[in-house]
């Protein structure tokens, strides 16, 4: 079950990516280098997560200094294909014109990501190495995710710009909400999918019948 919602997570974050790119309002500062790469140098922007987790993954292995954890390059490549399904299939049914839809678009594919990355990451199951990095740094700082993620966007924030991704007013938003909405999420989505997983491995038939 787990897995379940591993994949679940992964497919709400993912949704949400996609929202935001087609909100035109700007992406969050990674996701504004992904599509800078794209639209410079070329291939999709899924791929480009690939590649980028690929680069990630060897750094998060100096901070820690333990082996690379390559099993988030799985997860990358989930997330890479996902981007790209999800900007397919919304290409041509959302493209919003005006500024109350674009607000909706941007504000519902922002919360799908936090909601998405926390599901995901409660599973503790091979993270993306850029939501690795947020928790290797919430762990060496000793501060919290707010905090961690906030710098992180910070520091994409500068690549994107010299890429001239996507970076708007959405961009801002995200470097000052993603990472509080992330800290939001994670307690009432731990506490929930708990109790799922629970309920779920409860067998009736290990209840005692009465005589």
């Amino acid at each position: 079950m787990k897995y379940a919602f591993y994949i679940i997570g992964i497919l709400l974050l993912t949704l949400g990516i996609a929202l935001t790119i087609q909100s035109n309002l700007g992406t969050s500062p990674f996701d504004a280098v992904l599509v800078g790469l794209s639209r410079s140098v070329g291939l999709t922007v899924g791929t480009w997560e690939i590649i980028l987790a690929g680069i990630m993954i060897g750094c998060n292995s100096i901070l820690i200094r333990k082996k690379p954890e390559v099993l988030g390059l799985v997860t990358a490549v989930i997330t890479g294909i996902g981007i790209d399904l999800w900007l397919f299939l919304l290409g041509n049914l959302i493209d919003p014109a005006l500024w109350p839809s674009k607000a909706v678009c941007f504000s519902v594919g922002l919360i799908a990501i936090g909601f998405g990355t926390a599901t995901y990451l409660h599973t503790n199951f091979a993270p993306i190495p850029v939501d690795r990095l947020t928790l290797i740094l919430k762990e060496l700082t000793g501060t919290n995710l707010f905090f961690s993620r906030t710098a992180i966007y910070l520091l994409f924030l500068i690549l994107a710009m010299v890429l001239n991704g996507p970076i708007g007013v959405g961009t801002v938003l995200t470097v000052c909400l993603g990472g509080l909405i992330l800290n939001f999420f994670m307690p009432p989505v731990g506490r929930a999918l708990d109790s799922i997983i629970i309920n779920l491995n409860k067998s009736p038939n290990n209840l005692e019948r009465p005589k």
